[in-house]
């Protein structure tokens, strides 16, 4: 295929603040597993939360053998995030908080727990998604990397007063151009971002194409690139004030911004018995170490499980025709070197420590932190030589 005849294509992805009322709840959420975790790291968590104006609400199902001042925890967090300012609709000390938190189901228990009778067996049903591709150093689809790295600029300038008048909420957008399968150009980037009343339309477009996208996009901006910063003119009234938040409703964010498929699961506040979270981890730790193996271009796995069983019901790889080996074959060496069941999966990615509530904002994968271990690809060389690359 000539140059001029291959097909190009637009493919847009989007990232929030940890300020936006959304990422606050899944932030609150992961903040009161820690909590627990780090007290009983058996323990077994699914927190919901919701925001509004003055308002945190948080709601689920425990079963732990440690106390966690639960308001304490939430309002540490909103803090942390920035949340200091009774102009913003929610202040940390002032705001009202309540806490609706009872025992665990013991029927889902008797299906979860290990005993020297049972297997750990999976916290629930369902299907999860893992996604890798060559697009970055970090085998994640550049839409949602740039995304990514725009929303975690825009909370570091607020944070290290680089823009002053920053406020916690905010959101970002990137539409890459592709030729083929190849990240060529950023075609459009959308800032939305929350600010101080006094501060002109002009000055915020100025400072966050300086500040926020020139050092994250730099490389992909051509004189054809638009900008779209604050396009309604005016974002003062943000956050949970402008818009109620809710644990669990960024799952494309928390993913791979759109590419690849989704399982439909969220992951903030669940401990990793449920499978909605380890799963997923684990099917991102499989596809990674396949494209980091050259086994792939592309790489997409789906576990699925029956709550209360170990085993995975169905295991599938999909490759998008840029393997090096059939699909079948790339799945029977991740049978043979991958353990899938949760008991297993914990194990392995060593889940039962306190690491989520910075898991809750920029993205579950593609992040440089030790405590991801589900991003390490010590497993790439095994599945390179098992194939005979």
């Amino acid at each position: 295929m000539t140059e001029e005849n291959v097909e190009k294509k637009l493919f847009t992805s989007e990232s929030v603040t940890e300020g936006h009322p959304d990422k606050l709840a899944d932030k609150v959420s992961d903040a009161v597993l820690d909590a627990m975790l780090e007290r009983d790291p058996d323990s077994h968590v699914a927190c919901e939360t919701l925001t509004t104006t003055g308002l945190i609400l948080v709601a689920g199902e425990v079963t732990t053998k440690g106390y966690v001042d639960v308001a304490g925890v939430i309002r540490k967090t909103l803090k942390e995030i920035g949340y200091t300012n009774p102009e913003y609709g929610l202040d940390y000390e002032d705001c009202s908080v309540l806490v609706s938190i009872h025992e665990q189901s013991k029927n889902i228990a008797v299906g979860v727990n290990q005993t020297s009778e049972h297997e750990q067996g999976a916290g629930d049903q369902g299907m999860m998604f893992g996604y890798a591709c060559n697009e970055t150093p970090e085998l994640m689809p550049l839409p949602i990397s740039l995304a990514h790295k725009l929303t975690m600029r825009l909370t570091e300038v607020r944070k290290k007063g680089i823009l002053n008048w920053v406020r916690p909420d905010g959101k970002s957008q990137v539409t890459v151009e592709y030729e083929g399968n190849t990240p060529k150009r950023v075609d459009t980037v959308v800032i939305a971002v929350h600010h101080n009343p006094e501060v002109p339309a002009e000055q915020i477009k100025k400072e966050i194409l300086e500040e926020v996208i020139k050092p994250v996009c730099g490389n992909y901006i051509d004189e054809n690139t638009k900008f779209h910063i604050n396009s309604t003119g005016i974002f003062v009234v943000g956050g949970p004030e402008a818009d109620t938040g809710l644990t669990g409703r960024k799952i494309i964010v928390d993913t791979y911004g759109g590419m690849g498929r989704h399982g439909g699961g969220a992951f903030s506040g669940k401990d990793p018995s449920k499978v909605d979270r380890s799963g997923a981890y684990m099917a991102r730790y499989i596809a990674k170490n396949v494209v980091a193996s050259g086994l792939a271009e592309k790489c997409e796995v789906q576990l699925a499980y029956s709550i209360g069983v170990a085993e995975p019901v169905s295991v599938l790889v999909e490759t998008f025709g840029t393997g090096k080996l059939p699909n079948g074959k790339i799945s029977e060496l991740v049978r043979k070197n991958f353990n899938m069941k949760p008991g297993d999966i914990i194990e392995h990615l060593k889940l039962k420590r306190p690491i989520y509530c910075k898991t809750a904002a920029y993205g579950h994968f593609g992040r440089e932190d030790p405590d991801f271990t589900w991003e390490k690809t010590d497993k790439a060389e095994i599945l390179k030589r098992e194939a005979g690359l």
